[in-house]
């Protein structure tokens, strides 16, 4: 999936990668009703199987990241599944493929130590809560974690005020 970063003012675009949320396993997986969000056995979590998904949106509001888009018309989650038809074929996803700096990587833990430089963190926190993810972020070497609090009061902090952020609703297609 991609995502318009100011659709108003730039054509602009971010692409929104699942991270494939290992522990707690899949929010979004667990909270639906219908079980139509299912796991591969190497972990992708898949986009809704159409002849399930009953619209509920739950996992939409379930995603610590904000992965799962729903799109009215067809009544249905849709969000990245790791190219699934592809890295099933031991092909790259279409974002790592197509990423001209390669800031989008794709590969294991093992060939990322041996190829790239970083320190890879496949741990994000939000406050008390923490998700590891399947997939990496490259982070300073003495940062164990991606704490999404610290950073956004670090941002607040760097204003000279309280940042003030409103609460958005899920983003709807």
């Amino acid at each position: 999936m991609v995502d318009f970063v100011d659709r108003e003012m730039s054509v602009a675009t971010q692409p929104t990668v699942c991270m494939h949320c290992q522990d707690p396993v899949a929010p979004c997986a667990q909270v639906c009703p219908v079980m139509a969000i299912l796991i591969t056995p190497e972990g992708v979590v898949q986009m809704a199987e159409p002849s399930r998904c009953i619209g509920c949106r739950n996992c939409v509001y379930a995603c610590p990241f904000g992965v799962p888009k729903f799109d009215i018309k067809a009544r249905l989650m849709k969000k990245c599944n790791l190219c699934y038809d592809r890295t099933s074929q031991n092909l790259k996803p279409w974002c790592a493929q197509a990423c001209p700096t390669q800031a989008l990587w794709y590969g294991d833990y093992e060939e990322f130590i041996n190829q790239r430089e970083g320190h890879a963190v496949n741990l994000t926190a939000f406050g008390t809560q923490a998700v590891q993810t399947r997939v990496y972020h490259v982070l300073p070497q003495e940062t164990p974690k991606l704490d999404l609090i610290a950073l956004l009061d670090k941002a607040g902090a760097k204003g000279g005020e309280e940042a003030d952020f409103e609460r958005e609703e899920a983003w709807v297609l």
